[in-house]
């Protein structure tokens, strides 16, 4: 499984072989001292995971549920009439999926996936950078990609990337796409990096933007039920981030818009980077997480 996909979950390798997580944790660890296969926090990848990407057949079933849970709660951070630059990648696509919803937006992207995911929304502008074309994600990268970025001015980053640390932050396998991605993040008021718990504690080659510039990480539940993984949450609070936890099989309330088009409403960012409902702010460390998701609501940190 891991080199048909690259990467794979303990929970999703549990599943598949029908065993618990504690036998596939200790299989995965024999395998490593093998040098058959690398463990990374809720997962394992191929050796040489640090500079390898899997390709997009292979990331789309990788974390599906989690990724779609993510998309849901991310979702919700988009206003009516909000302008925003969504970034490469499967949450990123799941994301604009549902962003197609949302009238009087304007997404500005790099990715052919999100674009098209976009392309039939009535009430939504789409603007598309120039550069060229990374086939292995669909995405547009290089200068021409990078130039078409400078001056611009939006409320929300919303992207993803090959790992998550405290230590450093958001990273990728591609030095082409980290450079795309950092210039897209130079352009938003508030960082959202949307990412599920097998890229958390997974350091790649490149970092694209370091965790004091990150406003929020919307991931999904299994990062806070696993302690290596809760652990890399805890730090990236204490660093700032908002955390926010997107429960899985619980449907996210979207955010109610009129039937009909009406004129834009712009709500800028919220000062500081205001939590969500329900939300404790960063840095209020100790203490185990408020378990909102028992009553129905999305489980935050």
């Amino acid at each position: 499984m891991v080199r048909a996909n690259g990467a794979v979950s303990l929970r999703e390798l549990a599943r598949v072989v029908q065993t618990s997580e504690v036998t596939v944790r200790r299989d995965v660890r024999a395998l490593e001292a093998e040098g058959l296969l690398d463990r990374r926090h809720g997962g394992a990848v191929l050796p040489g995971g640090f500079s390898r990407e899997p390709g997009y057949p292979q990331k789309t079933h990788l974390a599906a549920a989690e990724k779609s849970a993510i998309a849901d709660l991310a979702a919700g951070l988009v206003e009516e009439g909000d302008a925003v630059v969504v970034g490469a990648g499967t949450t990123t696509q799941e994301l604009a999926r549902r962003l197609a919803r949302v009238p009087g937006l304007t997404v500005v992207t790099n990715s052919l996936l999100v674009a098209q995911a976009l392309a039939h929304a009535n009430r939504v502008e789409v603007v598309m950078t120039g550069g060229t074309l990374r086939g292995s994600n669909y995405a547009l990268v290089g200068s021409g990609a990078e130039q078409s970025l400078h001056g611009l001015r939006v409320s929300k980053a919303f992207i993803s990337g090959s790992g998550l640390t405290a230590e450093r932050g958001l990273s990728t396998t591609n030095m082409l796409s980290a450079s795309v991605d950092r210039a897209l993040v130079q352009s938003a008021a508030e960082v959202i990096v949307l990412a599920d718990h097998t890229k958390l504690g997974a350091d790649t080659m490149f970092q694209t933007v370091p965790t004091e510039a990150i406003t929020r990480l919307v991931t999904d539940e299994h990062a806070a039920a696993d302690d290596p993984t809760a652990r890399e949450l805890d730090a990236l609070a204490d660093c700032g981030v908002q955390i926010a936890v997107a429960p899985l099989g619980l449907p996210v309330e979207e955010p109610v818009h009129p039937p009909t088009p009406v004129a834009p409403r712009r709500s800028g960012p919220p000062s500081g980077g205001a939590p969500l409902p329900g939300q404790r702010r960063p840095g209020a460390h100790g203490g185990p997480p408020t378990r909102l998701a028992e009553l129905g609501a999305p489980r935050v940190r």
